[in-house]
């Protein structure tokens, strides 16, 4: 039976990249329902046709068939563009091509709590991107290499009979937050939630999930769906919750 939903958040999906765990994201959402979908950023991955090295199979082309079928079935599909896709933001006024997918920069998401949430991607208050985008667009060749070897490290595991482990996400925990404190990537972006008087922020772009209150104010990140494989839900009952998926190995 399908697990039921108000909304459903998901970003950083990558497709178009050998990493996207596009097989666990389409088990993911033919297994839980929803009344709107937000696709907060980076579900394609446009930085890999400019660098021609874009990877594409029959399971992303099956992702967005079943996110086009959730759309003629009524669900509501907002798609928040994000920097890997900011191709799309020049068709934003326009939604061409996308037949009932909205296409936005930002949403206000009204929350069953009573609570006003700005859903948006995050890449603007990164300080890498922003004051940098040549040093972002060097970090994402680095953590591709990173990728290659963790397949390879546990391809070597999975034969040992040991579990699944990432190098990148042990990695990211070390470093990652090192950058993100650096430019304090969570406070910048829930300062400007404060100004907006929104209750709380619903992002992505960092890769990482989390959700907590700081200073009255909500933060939720719904990761990724590279390594961590994750969602935020909002429940019938007004409460949030990170959902992760790894049902498909």
């Amino acid at each position: 039976m399908k697990q039921l939903y108000k909304s459903i958040f998901i970003s950083d999906i990558h497709l178009g990249t050998r990493d996207c765990k596009a097989e666990q994201l389409l088990d993911f959402l033919k297994n839980n329902k929803t009344e709107t979908l937000y696709l907060v950023g980076d579900i394609i991955d446009g930085w890999r046709i400019q660098q021609n090295k874009w990877f594409w199979d029959q399971s992303h082309s099956n992702v967005v068939q079943q996110i086009l079928k959730l759309a003629k079935h009524k669900t509501r599909i907002v798609y928040v563009a994000g920097n890997h896709d900011e191709f799309l933001r020049p068709l934003i006024p326009y939604n061409i091509g996308f037949g009932d997918i909205e296409i936005v920069n930002q949403i206000e998401h009204n929350g069953i709590d009573g609570k006003r949430y700005l859903v948006i991607h995050g890449d603007m208050f990164d300080g890498i991107s922003s004051l940098a985008p040549w040093l972002s667009v060097l970090g994402d060749r680095g953590y591709d290499l990173i990728l290659i070897l963790n397949n390879k490290l546990n391809w070597v595991r999975h034969k040992m009979g040991f579990g699944y482990w990432s190098i990148s996400a042990y990695i990211k925990s070390k470093v990652k937050s090192a950058v993100s404190f650096i430019f304090e990537f969570e406070n910048n972006i829930l300062e400007y939630c404060k100004k907006r008087k929104f209750d709380g922020i619903i992002c992505g772009h960092i890769h990482h999930a989390e959700l907590k209150k700081v200073e009255g104010l909500m933060y939720l990140n719904c990761g990724d769906w590279v390594e961590s494989m994750t969602a935020i839900v909002e429940k019938y009952d007004g409460s949030w919750e990170i959902v992760t998926w790894d049902a498909v190995k």
